[in-house]
């Protein structure tokens, strides 16, 4: 499907979702849209009609259940939505909440409420600790991949603990067949990864899949697209391109690298080692620590 068609029918579906909604509410999301698309009293880039609807999807529950009893956006009050964020935990929580405050800027924006509910509304950061994908989700996982870039990319993440970041960074030089190492720049220091067969066959193929597509390629990382291979900047590959490999297996790169290092803190229970291995700070490495083992105390390492 062409990006036209696409934008076609994510647009499509957004109004048909929108019109679900009795007339009050479905005009002030409609108002909404509009100033997403850039086409509000002050106007800026469009944010993409598959951009919304996501949005849509996020705050849907919390908009029916408004209509349900019988609200529409300008009754809507901080009270309304502080019961509603108190329903949800962690990112789900945060995520609604920053949906909510773009509808209800947009509004106010456009002069259709005279008060922004969730101005001065804050989440307590609280302490969130990992919790594991379960084995399903990865299993076969480079399996459903499509392309070697693709693969590539996910078990870079997936066995080594590269972050998206670092994958992206990645230079045509830093991968060592013969010696079956990568370098990763980590800080302001290079962080060595051993490759183990299967990543060494992954780096090999797409190396292969590289020179075939682009043996005129002149951009110097190991990572690039058809956008970037000959481009004068020599970009590195961005982030949307990296999460289209993990949107194939429908999983974050963070979920997975999160993962990984939990999995490894269950075996060890050593934040040091979770440290010098993975290059984590060492606060982050202690919170892994306890949510593999919630039952040891740990001393904060300094």
């Amino acid at each position: 499907m062409s990006q036209e068609r696409r934008d076609r029918y994510d647009a499509k579906a957004l109004h048909t979702r929108i019109a679900q909604l009795p007339a009050p509410m479905a005009d002030q999301l409609s108002a909404w849209v509009r100033v997403l698309r850039g086409r509000g009293r002050y106007g800026h880039a469009p944010a993409g009609f598959r951009r919304i609807r996501h949005y849509l999807r996020i705050a849907w529950p919390t908009l029916t259940a408004w209509t349900g009893a019988g609200l529409d956006l300008q009754q809507v009050t901080a009270d309304h939505i502080t019961s509603e964020l108190a329903r949800h935990q962690g990112n789900v929580a945060r995520g609604l909440l920053s949906v909510l405050r773009s509808i209800f800027r947009a509004l106010k924006q456009e002069r259709l409420i005279f008060l922004n509910p969730t101005a001065g509304l804050q989440l307590p950061a609280g302490v969130h600790l990992p919790r594991p994908l379960s084995g399903d989700r990865l299993a076969g996982a480079l399996d459903r991949l499509d392309g070697p870039a693709a693969r590539l990319i996910v078990a870079l993440v997936a066995i080594h603990a590269v972050r998206a970041v670092e994958v992206a960074r990645l230079d045509l030089a830093d991968p060592d067949l013969a010696r079956r190492t990568l370098a990763v720049r980590r800080g302001e220091g290079i962080h060595l990864v051993y490759l183990d067969d299967l990543s060494t066959d992954l780096v090999a193929d797409w190396l292969r899949e590289r020179r075939r597509r682009w043996p005129q390629a002149t951009n110097p990382h190991l990572l690039i697209t058809s956008q970037t291979y000959r481009h004068p900047a020599s970009p590195q590959i961005s982030y949307c391109a990296i999460r289209a490999a993990f949107d194939q297996i429908g999983l974050l790169p963070r979920q997975v690298w999160a993962d990984l290092i939990l999995d490894e803190a269950r075996e060890t229970a050593d934040p040091v080692h979770l440290v010098r291995l993975f290059g984590i700070h060492p606060g982050i490495a202690v919170k892994y620590v306890h949510a593999a083992h919630p039952d040891k105390a740990l001393p904060r390492i300094r």
